[in-house]
């Protein structure tokens, strides 16, 4: 049985049982046809993987494995904010004239910034810290810069990484604001699992645990009765992650570097409305 499955199980029932309803509230978040798209949440939710034993991924439905690796190379690796490098069309919504999502997400990675011992991108730092410095506490990358907060096509959710060597393992946690369970929740756990191992791989060490941190963590109203659908499904077996041997290089790596053994999900042909 997969524990993305039991951790997602967990965490839906906990949010539908006790959850906050913020019905009352006003709020930014609206379905396409202009009602207000209202959440029930709980609040402070810390969940942690092992990526030593399985690889993160849900199997009460589909997570789309290659477009979460390619959104994240995006990013990551990229360092971009221009859609048109992006392999999927999730970014559509919230793109500019020119084709961007302003100053988020892979635009805050890639500019530099001054060191001691010189110039570097928050990647490249994390990075030479981890070959030349691993029992350093300062591995910290954040994409929450409030000088660009007006200039972003959409304030991040999943917003900063703190990476951390014990031994010859790296782990790693990553700090998220805002969690749509249905929709995100594990995209970006996949994304961020497969980052600490080309983090670690990199640097000649093991993935090692991904500690998920979330504040606000829900479920909007029109998705209830999708995930209590789900709630309905006997978890199946976790694939197994391969990565390709030959690449030790972060940015060598590609979305085909990655493949999933075993992977049988439950089909799900609900349409997931997506509220802006």
């Amino acid at each position: 049985m997969s524990y993305a499955d039991q951790v997602f199980i967990h965490t839906c029932r906990d949010i539908l049982s006790n959850g906050f309803w913020d019905t009352d509230l006003p709020v930014r978040p609206r379905w396409a046809d202009g009602t207000p798209a209202h959440t029930v949440k709980i609040f402070g939710v810390v969940n942690r993987y092992d990526l030593r034993r399985e690889f993160p991924i849900m199997t009460l439905r589909r997570t789309a494995f290659k477009n979460c690796v390619d959104e994240l190379l995006w990013i990551w690796q990229k360092k971009s904010n221009d859609i048109r490098q992006l392999g999927s069309r999730i970014w559509d919504a919230w793109a500019d004239e020119r084709g961007t999502i302003g100053k988020a997400y892979g635009y805050q990675l890639g500019v530099k910034h001054r060191y001691s011992d010189g110039w570097f991108d928050q990647v490249d730092r994390v990075l030479k810290d981890l070959r030349e410095n691993p029992a350093s506490r300062r591995m910290v990358t954040s994409l929450f810069n409030h000088h660009d907060l007006s200039e972003m096509g959409l304030y991040p959710c999943a917003w900063s990484m703190t990476f951390n060597v014990t031994g010859s393992t790296l782990n790693a946690v990553l700090n998220q604001r805002s969690q749509d369970m249905l929709t995100a929740s594990n995209w970006n756990v996949c994304q961020y699992a497969v980052l600490v191992h080309m983090m670690a791989r990199s640097a000649g060490l093991e993935a090692g645990e991904l500690v998920h941190v979330i504040a606000d963590c829900h479920i909007y109203d029109r998705h209830v009765p999708l995930v209590e659908e789900l709630l309905r499904r006997e978890p199946r077996p976790a694939p197994r992650l391969a990565v390709d041997p030959a690449v030790t290089d972060f940015y060598a790596f590609t979305a085909d570097s990655f493949r999933l053994e075993g992977y049988e999900p439950w089909s799900f042909a609900e349409k997931i409305e997506v509220a802006l």
